[in-house]
């Protein structure tokens, strides 16, 4: 009884001196928002199975995404340059610098196949029964701690039909015997704006899914606006 009584003093006294407080006689926290998104950002989040496929995704589009647009830019470059004879060497983007830095932050292997492998010792041949449409991603979870990313590779690019298209159309002659020189087995002509080439797979550590999800949803503070 006693100390329900002094509960209810408390809670009394309380009251009396918050309505005794003026709002201007409030401080309030400098950056007080900062602050807050600061201390969720650091609570440790629980990552359930849905999310690690979201992520997956997320991290596989933003892989391949990069390696294609670095692709696209490199080969504008070196057409111009030299033509297919200095191009031919860059259609590689799994092995660019710029493709081994974010693969190795998200600690995945990117590879490349194809149908018809320009160079076999580049990429291993599939069958046409792996790809899918360009608007199909597949992911997949073999084990607790790897999962797979897979899409379809698209020749969107009309630049790449001087090396990959029709011979004697979109590739000339000479063009098409410097890649014979270069590459005795290729296979990889013929195609048209649309076609499916091949595939992107990459494999990613289960640790480098759960940093990459983590800092996807890490909240980030708008810049405040100067006053004046």
């Amino acid at each position: 009884m006693r100390s329900a009584f002094q509960f209810l003093a408390a809670g009394f006294l309380l009251l009396s001196l918050l309505a005794g407080c003026r709002p201007d006689q409030i401080e309030h926290i400098e950056n007080g928002k900062q602050i807050a998104t600061t201390l969720e950002n650091m609570a440790v989040k629980r990552i359930l199975p849905a999310d690690f496929l979201h992520a997956t995704r997320w991290a596989g589009d933003s892989l391949t995404g990069q390696a294609d647009r670095e692709l696209r830019r490199r080969l504008a470059e070196q057409l111009q340059a030299g033509g297919v004879a200095a191009a031919l060497s860059y259609c590689r983007p799994e092995s660019y610098a710029s493709t081994d830095t974010l693969a190795r932050i998200l600690l995945a292997a990117p590879r490349r196949f194809s149908t018809r492998p320009r160079n076999p010792r580049n990429q291993r041949a599939i069958s046409t029964d792996e790809i899918r449409p360009d608007t199909v991603r597949r992911i997949e979870r073999p084990t607790a701690d790897v999962f797979i990313y897979q899409r379809p590779i698209v020749l969107a690019d009309a630049q790449c039909l001087r090396c990959h298209g029709a011979v004697g159309k979109d590739i000339t002659a000479a063009d098409y015997t410097l890649i014979k020189q270069k590459y005795p087995t290729d296979m990889a002509t013929g195609y048209r704006l649309g076609d499916a080439m091949g595939v992107w797979r990459v494999s990613f550590a289960r640790n480098g899914i759960a940093e990459f999800y983590t800092m996807k949803t890490r909240k980030v503070m708008k810049p405040r606006k100067p006053l004046f």
